[in-house]
Protein backbone atom coordinates (compact mmCIF):
# COMPACT_ATOMS: atom_id res chain seq x y z
CA UNK A 1 0.00 0.00 0.00
CA UNK A 2 3.06 2.53 0.80
CA UNK A 3 4.16 1.65 -3.02
CA UNK A 4 1.10 2.54 -4.23
CA UNK A 5 0.67 5.94 -2.13
CA UNK A 6 4.12 6.65 -3.56
CA UNK A 7 3.58 6.38 -6.58
CA UNK A 8 0.27 8.69 -6.66
CA UNK A 9 2.58 11.03 -4.94
CA UNK A 10 4.99 10.87 -7.59
CA UNK A 11 2.79 11.18 -10.61
CA UNK A 12 3.40 14.23 -12.39
CA UNK A 13 -0.13 15.33 -12.03
CA UNK A 14 0.10 15.56 -8.14
CA UNK A 15 3.50 17.31 -7.96
CA UNK A 16 2.60 19.88 -10.33
CA UNK A 17 -1.11 20.78 -9.14
CA UNK A 18 0.79 21.02 -5.64
CA UNK A 19 3.65 23.29 -7.44
CA UNK A 20 0.63 25.43 -8.39
CA UNK A 21 -0.85 25.86 -5.58
CA UNK A 22 2.29 27.09 -3.69
CA UNK A 23 2.96 29.48 -6.93
CA UNK A 24 -0.87 30.45 -6.60
CA UNK A 25 -1.07 31.40 -2.86
CA UNK A 26 2.76 33.78 -3.53
CA UNK A 27 1.16 35.25 -6.60
CA UNK A 28 -1.58 35.83 -4.34
CA UNK A 29 0.46 37.51 -2.05
CA UNK A 30 1.95 39.75 -4.57
CA UNK A 31 -0.63 41.16 -5.94
CA UNK A 32 -2.37 41.90 -3.05
CA UNK A 33 0.22 43.75 -1.62
CA UNK A 34 0.89 45.61 -5.03
CA UNK A 35 -3.47 46.10 -4.56
CA UNK A 36 -2.34 47.62 -0.92
CA UNK A 37 0.84 49.55 -1.40
CA UNK A 38 0.78 50.75 -4.69
CA UNK A 39 -2.13 50.79 -6.57
CA UNK A 40 -5.21 52.13 -3.67
CA UNK A 41 -2.83 54.96 -2.65
CA UNK A 42 -2.83 55.77 -6.29
CA UNK A 43 -6.63 55.71 -6.49
CA UNK A 44 -6.42 57.52 -2.80
CA UNK A 45 -4.61 60.11 -5.31
CA UNK A 46 -7.73 60.71 -6.76
CA UNK A 47 -10.81 60.07 -4.63
CA UNK A 48 -9.31 60.88 -1.81
CA UNK A 49 -9.25 57.91 0.84
CA UNK A 50 -6.53 55.20 0.83
CA UNK A 51 -8.44 52.50 1.52
CA UNK A 52 -11.61 51.11 0.12
CA UNK A 53 -12.21 48.88 3.39
CA UNK A 54 -13.59 51.81 5.34
CA UNK A 55 -16.41 52.48 3.30
CA UNK A 56 -19.83 51.04 4.65
CA UNK A 57 -23.21 51.29 4.81
CA UNK A 58 -24.89 50.99 7.40
CA UNK A 59 -28.66 49.53 7.49
CA UNK A 60 -30.97 49.33 10.81
CA UNK A 61 -27.53 49.25 12.42
CA UNK A 62 -26.51 46.55 10.19
CA UNK A 63 -23.39 47.12 8.75
CA UNK A 64 -22.74 46.37 4.97
CA UNK A 65 -19.04 46.41 4.14
CA UNK A 66 -18.87 46.91 0.69
CA UNK A 67 -15.16 48.36 0.81
CA UNK A 68 -14.16 44.92 1.15
CA UNK A 69 -15.73 43.75 -1.67
CA UNK A 70 -14.20 46.60 -3.83
CA UNK A 71 -10.95 45.84 -2.38
CA UNK A 72 -11.37 41.97 -3.42
CA UNK A 73 -12.66 43.06 -6.76
CA UNK A 74 -9.60 45.22 -7.59
CA UNK A 75 -7.69 42.36 -6.49
CA UNK A 76 -9.37 40.06 -8.56
CA UNK A 77 -9.17 41.89 -11.66
CA UNK A 78 -5.49 42.34 -10.93
CA UNK A 79 -5.21 39.10 -11.19
CA UNK A 80 -7.30 38.08 -13.89
CA UNK A 81 -5.11 40.72 -15.84
CA UNK A 82 -1.83 39.18 -14.76
CA UNK A 83 -2.51 35.88 -15.68
CA UNK A 84 -3.98 36.71 -19.32
CA UNK A 85 -0.95 38.76 -20.15
CA UNK A 86 1.77 36.76 -17.99
CA UNK A 87 0.26 33.00 -19.01
CA UNK A 88 -2.29 32.68 -21.82
CA UNK A 89 -1.18 34.99 -24.24
CA UNK A 90 2.38 33.69 -24.18
CA UNK A 91 1.27 29.96 -24.40
CA UNK A 92 -1.39 30.82 -27.13
CA UNK A 93 1.75 32.29 -29.07
CA UNK A 94 3.66 29.56 -28.63
CA UNK A 95 1.13 26.94 -29.39
CA UNK A 96 0.42 28.82 -32.64
CA UNK A 97 4.45 28.84 -33.23
CA UNK A 98 4.72 25.14 -33.04
CA UNK A 99 5.44 23.52 -36.38
CA UNK A 100 3.22 20.55 -37.44
CA UNK A 101 5.53 17.23 -37.92
CA UNK A 102 6.40 16.76 -41.69
CA UNK A 103 3.89 14.34 -43.87
CA UNK A 104 4.92 10.75 -43.17
CA UNK A 105 2.21 9.07 -46.07
CA UNK A 106 0.83 10.54 -49.63
CA UNK A 107 -2.11 10.14 -51.30
CA UNK A 108 -2.05 7.56 -54.01
CA UNK A 109 -3.54 9.34 -57.04
CA UNK A 110 -5.82 6.13 -58.53
CA UNK A 111 -7.53 4.41 -54.91
CA UNK A 112 -6.65 7.97 -52.67
CA UNK A 113 -5.85 5.48 -50.26
CA UNK A 114 -2.83 6.98 -47.66
CA UNK A 115 0.73 5.26 -48.55
CA UNK A 116 4.41 5.73 -47.58
CA UNK A 117 6.39 8.42 -49.13
CA UNK A 118 8.77 5.82 -50.18
CA UNK A 119 6.92 3.45 -51.57
CA UNK A 120 6.85 2.70 -55.37
CA UNK A 121 3.67 1.12 -55.39
CA UNK A 122 0.81 1.47 -54.11
CA UNK A 123 -0.35 -1.96 -51.58
CA UNK A 124 -4.36 -1.09 -52.01
CA UNK A 125 -4.42 -0.81 -55.93
CA UNK A 126 -0.94 -1.82 -57.18
CA UNK A 127 -0.77 1.41 -59.25
CA UNK A 128 3.09 2.22 -60.13
CA UNK A 129 3.60 5.62 -58.31
CA UNK A 130 6.43 8.25 -60.34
Amino acid sequence: MLKEFKAFLFKGNVVDLAVAVVIGAAFGAVVTAFTTDVLNPLIAALVGKPDFSAYLVTVNSSKILYGLFRNALIAFVLIATAVYFFIVVPITSMRRAEVPPPPRTKRCPECASDIPLEARRCAHCCVQLA
